[in-house]
């Protein structure tokens, strides 16, 4: 599968789930600023996924204006327990690199479970893509953008509410969606 179309199944996840369903309400400024770098990975091991996650945030350094950097992993990582594997050390990375309080890591993954829910929940598709993702955020955007939220500790609860309210079903097809056919999707709900 070819990394634009990978970017673009990816796009239409973050615009019309995301975005559109608003599970993360700082999302829709970076995407009309064209201020999210996609960056397909095709490593096929932990090692050299973590050398991606470090290239990245070399990246960031380098690049002030790109706010935010989506690593996603193409043909590794795709079961779940991998996955969990690379966030550990992908966190403990952070710290050894000395980047600890300059970026953050949030992951989202195809298979992606809560602790203590079962795999159909529907909250589980608060943090499902179409493929396992290292979201590399700037902290200090971060910290600014809870600052200026009227109740950042009410944004996980909605989002699990609205999940379920919506339920697995319909919130697959979504994701089918956007893998089956993401540039009409994205072109449907274009601003």
């Amino acid at each position: 599968m070819s990394h634009e179309l990978i970017i673009q199944q990816t796009q239409c996840w973050l615009k019309n789930i995301i975005i559109g369903l608003n599970f993360c309400p700082f999302a829709e400024r970076e995407f009309k600023k064209n201020s999210i770098r996609y960056w397909v990975s095709d490593d096929a091991n932990l090692e050299s996924a973590l050398h991606a996650l470090a290239a990245e945030f070399q990246y960031l350094d380098q690049h002030a204006a790109t706010e935010t950097s989506l690593l996603i992993f193409s043909a590794s990582m795709i079961e779940f327990d991998d996955f969990l594997e690379l966030i550990e050390y992908a966190n403990e990375l952070l710290d050894d690199l000395g980047y600890r309080g300059i970026y953050q890591l949030a992951h989202f993954h195809p298979q992606y479970c809560f602790a203590g829910c079962e795999p159909a929940d529907a909250s589980n598709y608060t943090n499902r893509s179409p493929y396992p993702i290292l979201h590399i955020i700037r902290e200090k955007s971060l910290q600014h953008a809870i600052e200026n939220h009227p109740n950042p500790d009410a944004i996980p609860d909605t989002n699990i509410k609205l999940a379920k309210q919506l339920g697995a079903d319909k919130l697959q097809g979504m994701l089918n969606t956007c893998k089956d056919n993401p540039i009409d999707s994205l072109k449907d709900n274009h601003d």
